[in-house]
């Protein structure tokens, strides 16, 4: 056993004293030592019944005859960080969790890790780090947050709370209104309820094999959910004794299958951050090229929020993830034998598993759409590529020709929405915001909840080279890359410049040639960083690309 290094022979004595004096017994001792990460606190209502969570994955590992050894993980709420700086740290949060991680599994020589995670950036870090250590490891997240209807039959999620800010800003819902949806929106404990970053990464695991079926779409309030996290107690027994790690799962093949899953789910732009850099910590190689590729042949089957009216319940009850991978396994879309930590393959884990609503989950041949729910476009405006939920985009929206209207941050640009400078035509551009930039790669959905709360949805375009939540809808295009911060294009613009975009073509440019460009980078001067100091200035030094996942380098 990999614990061995802490606890055998007579030169560990004052190790075994250390741990007996953690209340271990010799039995205890000298079984395989599990460490159950839970990153509860007592902020983020994704998080805030882990212990639970927790407490099951420990009874399941004991059952299994091992050892369970718990400490925590940080984990930042998006919805509460969003808008003001707090937003700069939630995705560089990825990167400490990731490391602290690293950091308690190579220190106490743990043979396994139980994953604990529910919200955004903390289901990524948690599989970046098991991927790094290398060591058995299971994920199981606290599944999502219930949608209640309001009065009028409307099923309400975070999004809903944003939108109606928009919709108070333009005079067209009183506070009351606004006050009982903020008192309905989030009406039980689990990540918010639609299709959004922390359900994307969720649904996701379970497609690179990581998590068992279920673990993405049964509700945080259900039984079955502690059910699952015993199970997943003991299954990690299982992987420690076949010596089945995770870079055995996250094979360049499992990859492929969740960008696959990821198209047909219409999952978060964010998930286009969070793969490559899953991928990196596992030694695989993900071009986001191919992202396009793989949506040409993959059909969208779901429409969950924000794209459309149904919430991760609706997909539970409709078949779960499992089900959707059968229905692109009928037309020979995912490949069905990669491993995954049930010990089984992907095709043996989903052989029986069954669409039981066709209006949630769309038949292979009877999609939503042809193509996928994500698509990467390039131009001159992002040579190294911008990302949008095309599934999520008013048809009207997908080819347009557009006027720039140009910000050098969210805040500003957000002055500007509520304060009716935005106009059907225009594209606002909001620079200075990447990884670097930001620094911290803000997501923008304070910005795009005001534009459709105000009903310019269907007429104003959004680019930045920040990112969005998965809650975000619209013509939204983030991860404009190379960033502002580096020179890219996108700190050349200027107000009044014409913007062509064609998602379907997956094209995005302005009409400026190459010698404009650089006549104008001649008197560009970088904007002075706003952050100087601690954790966000090092990040900032430190973090790659958007169109390489934002990892540190």
């Amino acid at each position: 056993m990999i614990s061995d290094s802490v606890k055998k022979g007579i030169e560990r004595t004052p190790h075994r004293a250390l741990l007996k004096a953690s209340g271990l017994t010799d039995e205890e001792i000298s079984r395989p030592l599990i460490g159950v990460v839970n990153s509860k606190n007592d902020i983020v209502p994704g998080h805030i019944h882990l212990n639970s969570v927790a407490a099951a994955v420990c009874s399941g590992v004991r059952m299994a005859g091992g050892t369970p050894l718990e400490f925590p993980a940080i984990g930042i709420c998006d919805g509460i960080a969003m808008g003001h700086k707090g937003m700069k740290y939630s995705l560089a949060s990825r990167e400490l969790i990731c490391d602290s991680i690293e950091a308690m599994a190579a220190a106490h020589a743990f043979d396994g890790l139980v994953l604990i995670p529910n919200c955004d950036k903390i289901v990524p870090a948690m599989l970046m780090a098991a991927a790094r250590v290398n060591i058995p490891s299971i994920v199981v997240s606290g599944g999502a947050m219930l949608s209640v209807p309001d009065m009028s039959g409307r099923f309400l999620d975070l999004n809903t709370t944003f939108e109606a800010v928009g919709s108070y800003m333009a005079g067209s819902m009183s506070a009351e209104d606004v006050k009982s949806i903020e008192n309905s929106a989030c009406p039980t404990c689990g990540s918010c309820s639609g299709m959004f970053t922390a359900n994307s990464m969720n649904c996701l695991t379970e497609v690179v094999g990581m998590g068992l079926g279920g673990n993405g779409t049964i509700p945080a309030v259900y039984a079955e959910r502690i059910r699952l996290a015993k199970t997943a107690g003991i299954k990690v027994m299982n992987l420690v004794e076949k010596n089945i790690r995770p870079r055995d799962i996250m094979t360049h093949d499992a990859f492929i299958n969740a960008l696959t899953v990821d198209m047909a789910l219409g999952c978060s732009t964010n998930s286009m951050l969070h793969l490559p850099a899953i991928a990196y910590e596992a030694g695989v190689a993900i071009d986001l090229n191919i992202a396009n590729d793989i949506s040409a042949k993959t059909p969208n089957l779901c429409k969950l929020a924000p794209a459309g009216p149904y919430h991760i319940q609706d997909l539970y009850n409709a078949g779960g993830v499992y089900a959707v991978m059968n229905e692109l396994s009928k037309q020979d879309l995912l490949i069905t034998d990669c491993l995954t930590v049930t010990g089984e393959t992907i095709g043996e884990c989903i052989k029986d598993a069954k669409v039981k609503d066709h209006n949630i989950i769309r038949p292979v041949g009877e999609p939503y759409s042809k193509t996928g729910g994500i698509a990467v476009l390039r131009g001159n405006i992002c040579p190294d590529g911008g990302v949008v939920k095309r599934s999520a985009v008013h048809p009207d929206m997908l080819v347009r020709t557009c006027t720039a209207k140009v910000f050098d941050s969210e805040d500003e640009a957000i002055s500007a929405i509520y304060g009716g400078k935005i106009k059907s035509g225009d594209c606002v551009v909001i620079r200075y915001e990447g990884p670097k930039g930001g620094p911290g790669m803000r997501e923008m959905l304070s910005p795009t909840s005001a534009i459709c709360g105000m009903g310019l949805d269907s007429s104003v375009s959004l680019l930045t080279d920040g990112r969005f939540s998965g809650a975000t809808r619209g013509a939204a295009i983030g991860h404009i890359s190379p960033e502002a911060a580096v020179g890219g294009n996108i700190a050349l613009l200027k107000d009044g410049d014409v913007i062509e975009i064609d998602i379907p073509s997956g094209r995005l440019s302005a009409r400026i040639t190459d010698e404009e460009f650089e006549a104008r980078r001649k008197n560009w001067t970088p904007k002075e960083p706003d952050i100087k100091t601690g954790y966000l200035s090092r990040y900032a030094r430190m973090v790659s690309s958007a169109a390489q996942g934002a990892v540190l380098k």
